[in-house]
């Protein structure tokens, strides 16, 4: 299991962090997905093995977010 952080610029709201949240979480080797509003970042949990850290970072580009 790896961890990584990711900083996302656009999250404003709960909604913003659920959105976030929900469409990492729907990946196959994800295990948990925290979204930190004040600090821009997203912390994920995931199975390298499974999911690479570039489509993690494309799953947040799809889901309406930049990433830095």
């Amino acid at each position: 299991m790896a961890n990584t952080v990711i900083h996302v610029e656009g999250m404003t709201c709960t909604h913003c962090k659920m959105s976030v949240e929900k469409a990492l979480k729907t990946l196959d080797g994800v295990q948990g997905a925290a979204v930190n509003l004040e600090a821009k970042t997203v912390a994920i949990d995931f199975d390298p093995a499974v999911v690479s850290a570039e489509n993690l970072k494309k799953t947040i580009s799809n889901t309406g977010y930049e990433v830095k």
